[in-house]
């Protein structure tokens, strides 16, 4: 697994704050064209193939949150500026977290950078951060920012952090793109999708743009993800976290049953998030979102002619420079995709 931390060390400091994904799009670009993967580049997806481009259908969001530059020393949260939030109704889990978690941020080293170039303009620290009512929005305070025009996006500065049997940084999603394109160097030959703007609630359009622009249409489509847990001692119970549906719908494929087949056989422990939110949900009295997902939404606009299931990393700190996810699931989950994607052969 040497190389696949490689690539992610290197991924993580490549910035790519929702909306801005471009620079990062072309890094994931040269790593797969320089082992002979075929990349092609749309409105907000990008798509590598093998020489068997229906041999798989792999997707993970390339996006993280950052920060974007909305007027003269003024700085928002991207995913919740106006401009980006097409369809954010308020039950997602992003959402909800927006309402205690700005002071996380103070003292937060941050770079901005050239949207298109991903050129290098600055480094700064923030100073204060404070949740606006009225735009619904986290205001940020960087010193030495004030140069900075409208719309440059500033990310978080960031690396990998390696402690036992742990790994730390913004690993939501980046982790999942490392994956796939360490998967490509052990030999996958099908096609994998990086997706701009998920946790902006966009991304699925882009997905579902691709699949109608060829008329596609498939069972098999895997999501790639983390997905939160409150501490550590619940994050320490699973290796991996399946999903039979989310607020938009069920999840219908043979991949479903075929990865819970490969864990049950090689101990790798498990469980579905939507039940056990159900769970939670029962044991308290009270009614949440079982949550939205890429692929829920996917579904449902296509009236499920797209279909797949989701492959989860459990993280805890879901949001931050410090999320962290055991090694043991990351090794779990490319065990899985290496038994679907590559032994097959």
């Amino acid at each position: 697994m040497e190389l696949f931390y490689d690539i992610l060390k290197q991924l993580i400091r490549v910035p790519s704050v929702v909306g801005a994904e471009h620079p990062f799009f072309m890094a994931v670009k040269r790593e797969l064209e320089e082992i002979g993967i075929k990349v092609e580049y749309y409105d907000g997806v990008l798509v590598a193939k093998g020489n068997e481009p229906t041999k798989g259908y792999i997707s993970a969001h390339a996006d993280r949150h950052g920060l974007i530059c909305t007027g003269h020393n003024e700085f928002q949260y991207a995913a919740f500026i106006a401009k980006n939030q097409a369809d954010l109704l308020g039950n997602s889990n992003s959402e909800r977290l927006l309402k205690n978690f700005e002071r996380r941020f103070v003292n937060q080293k941050v770079q901005a950078y050239q949207p298109w170039s991903g050129m290098y303009l600055g480094l700064g620290v923030i100073e204060d951060a404070y949740l606006c009512p009225r735009r619904n929005n986290i205001i940020f305070k960087i010193e030495e920012f004030d140069h900075l025009m409208p719309g440059t996006p500033i990310a978080f500065m960031d690396k990998l952090i390696i402690n036992d049997d742990m790994i730390s940084a913004q690993v939501d999603n980046v982790i999942s793109v490392a994956m796939i394109i360490y998967l490509y160097h052990l030999g996958y030959q099908g096609t994998a999708f990086f997706t701009a703007a998920e946790e902006a609630g966009r991304s699925w359009r882009f997905l579902l743009e691709y699949f109608r622009r060829f008329d596609i249409k498939t069972d098999e489509l895997l999501v790639l993800d983390t997905s939160p847990y409150k501490n550590l001692e619940e994050m320490s119970a699973l290796d991996i976290v399946l999903r039979n549906r989310d607020q938009n719908g069920f999840f219908r494929s043979p991949l479903k049953n075929q990865i819970k087949t490969i864990a049950i056989k090689n101990k790798i422990k498990y469980h579905f998030k939507d039940a056990y939110l159900k769970n939670i949900m029962k044991q308290e009295g009270v009614k949440n979102s079982i949550g939205v997902t890429e692929l829920g939404r996917i579904i449902k606009a296509s009236k499920g002619e797209i279909q797949g299931t989701t492959l989860q990393i459990p993280t805890i700190g879901y949001h931050t420079m410090e999320e962290t996810a055991s090694i043991k699931s990351v090794e779990s989950i490319m065990f899985i995709l290496k038994e679907l994607y590559i032994l097959e052969d």
